[in-house]
């Protein structure tokens, strides 16, 4: 295989800054035509052949691991002469595991039946006509996302894989990575003769570039943003296309006087701590107003030893000396850090108001033996994921058998939760007659 980036070079070099709103829509334009008219053709491509370009592009991504590597080594020194905060260079860095976990990813997605073309329902009038209702692809989709190098390979792969095409519009802080991991996968579409304009990447991480993809809905039939609350926030008031929204993860767990006392301090170690700068991890506690102080206790100390600040109201305060005093905007504030905010609460109808009045609608859990509270628990809160004694940190596509993600919507309407191939498709009727007339 032909090596694709000599490390001697930046890739930053590429980076242009745009001139004026109007190069910026030329270049949208330009883009958003090849995307459309790619996305055509890639109604026509034989599944095998998606099938096998995933399978090269896992194999591509491990036969270059190093350069890899070494492009995302140019964005986390760069990121940490800029003083990113910890939870972003975590998401900026790519391991040797996390690379592999990419390849993986791919080839879970690849191996997921084919989403589109799939007759959803089927019923038949009084007059005869046949009516079916058949899963198609959505088209274009604009993704625009910040730090995370993955999302490239994943959001490319998903979209493969449901016949969309897609352009991606990756962060300055992850430049060197996803213009690599772009190469690579133009390769692998080369490589089978599907059209590199399937998978499109700006060519610049100018900010007029962003103005212009959200006014591009000629173009580009979904947009969806990944990043923190800014530029979520943005997409969602400027965009002229539907959204599929993320905002922040403000997860939560409700534990009740049942709670399984091992069970319990596992599964809030892990949800906290596995890995804080991700958005499933729980931010907030509330523990029933019953609850045994023992375990409230056994709880909170696991988390302090382990050297996660707790911020809590008078009663948790109360359980340890080193619970600092927490203030209303902690009830409702994603840390993204090694931090925690505690609260009590009266039975699970306060913690379901609770939840429903401060959490982002992500990902909550209830900790319980009691079945009952467990119903309506799950039932009444109002979140995309709502769990049961399992770590939050398993609200991801991947976890859920989807291959990878592309986001957690947090929306109502058509993808909520994990975003995966199957919520990347619509559908149209398909109507059948035998030259019906209607009266």
């Amino acid at each position: 295989m032909d090596t694709l980036i000599g490390m001697k070079a930046n890739p930053l070099k590429a980076n242009k800054t745009i001139a004026n709103s109007n190069d910026a829509q030329r270049i949208i334009e330009d883009i958003g035509m090849q995307a459309k008219t790619a996305s055509r053709v890639l109604l026509r491509a034989n599944k095998s052949v998606i099938s096998q370009t995933l399978k090269d592009l896992a194999s591509i991504i491990l036969e270059q691991a190093d350069a890899i590597q070494k492009a995302n080594e140019l964005d986390v020194e760069q990121g940490t002469k800029k003083d990113l905060p910890p939870a972003l260079i975590d998401r900026l860095t790519l391991t040797p595991e996390r690379i592999q976990s990419m390849a993986d990813g791919v080839l879970a997605i690849e191996k997921l039946e084919a989403p589109t073309g799939n007759i959803l329902e089927e019923w038949a009038r009084p007059n005869g006509l046949i009516i079916q209702k058949m899963a198609v692809p959505i088209g274009v989709l604009g993704m625009i996302y910040e730090s995370r190098p993955n999302v490239t390979i994943d959001a490319s792969a998903l979209c493969l894989k449901s016949q969309n095409a897609v352009i991606l519009r990756g962060g300055s802080e992850s430049f060197n990575s996803s213009t690599l991991l772009h190469k690579l996968i133009q390769q692998a579409l080369e490589k089978n003769g599907l059209d590199k304009n399937i998978i499109t990447m700006m060519p610049s991480t100018d900010r007029a570039l962003v103005g212009a993809m959200l006014g591009a809905s000629d173009y580009i039939d979904v947009m969806i943003p990944r990043g923190g609350q800014g530029l979520t926030r943005r997409v969602m008031a400027e965009a002229q296309m539907p959204v599929f929204a993320h905002l922040d993860g403000n997860c939560h767990i409700y534990v009740d006087d049942s709670a399984n006392i091992d069970l319990v301090v596992e599964v809030i170690v892990n949800a906290k701590l596995r890995r804080t700068g991700i958005c499933g991890a729980v931010e907030s506690l509330l523990f029933d107003a019953t609850i045994d102080d023992s375990k409230a206790k056994a709880i909170i100390t696991a988390l302090l030893d382990k050297d996660c600040a707790v911020v809590g109201d008078d009663k948790a305060q109360s359980i340890d000396s080193r619970v600092s005093s927490a203030n209303d905007s902690d009830w409702k504030t994603e840390y993204l850090d090694a931090k925690i905010s505690c609260k009590y609460v009266d039975g699970v109808d306060e913690a379901i108001n609770h939840i429903n009045t401060y959490g982002s609608h992500h990902t909550d859990c209830i900790i319980s033996e009691n079945l009952e509270s467990v119903q309506q628990f799950q039932m009444r809160v109002d979140s995309a994921i709502v769990m049961h004694n399992a770590s939050t940190q398993f609200a991801d596509g991947g976890e859920f058998g989807m291959g990878a993600e592309i986001g957690i919507g947090t929306g109502k309407l058509h993808a909520r939760g994990p975003v995966g191939v199957k919520q990347l498709t619509t559908f149209k009727y398909i109507v059948k007659g035998t030259g019906q007339t209607r009266p």
